[in-house]
């Protein structure tokens, strides 16, 4: 499901997106993000870093998407029918980007940020330092009506 909403002062666009619990629907999320990306890169190009390389900035946005896409679905939703929507958002202010990712799992306690041990590599357990590293701000709640909803905001720097 998709739809487009332009609403609210300061924001530009708006897209939302429900997929089933589904690995395999990354691939629809990671098009949608692009797409989504392509349609407004001269009202993104203030991501790009240093380099001026606006497509490094997307990848790393588009990675820490695909985290927090991964974690509703391996995790908050692992006991959950796959026919369990996890809703997606994007949103484009004059000011940030926000991506939001509402699963319906148990309530989720993040865990402090802490850079991984080089010394002691495992598969898994890096996500939240990954999203926390690339974004400007990394916010975990509980929506009312029981959804927990992740937050991924990068800035704009002045």
């Amino acid at each position: 499901m998709l739809n487009k909403v332009v609403a609210q002062p300061g924001m530009l666009q708006q897209e939302h997106l429900s997929v089933k619990t589904d690995i395999n629907r990354l691939i629809d999320v990671v098009e949608w993000f692009e797409r989504f990306c392509h349609q407004n890169l001269s009202r993104l190009s203030w991501l790009a870093d240093e380099s001026k390389n606006l497509n490094i900035a997307v990848d790393m946005l588009k990675l820490a998407l695909d985290e927090g896409f991964t974690n509703a679905v391996r995790h908050a939703h692992k006991d959950l029918p796959p026919e369990t929507p996890i809703d997606l958002e994007l949103t484009l202010w004059a000011d940030r980007l926000e991506i939001r990712i509402w699963d319906r799992g148990a309530l989720f306690d993040p865990p402090p940020l802490k850079a991984p041990d080089p010394g002691k590599l495992s598969i898994g357990g890096y996500g939240w330092f990954l999203m926390r590293s690339i974004a400007d701000n990394v916010v975990y709640s509980r929506s009312a009506d029981g959804r927990n909803c992740l937050l991924i905001v990068k800035y704009k720097r002045n």
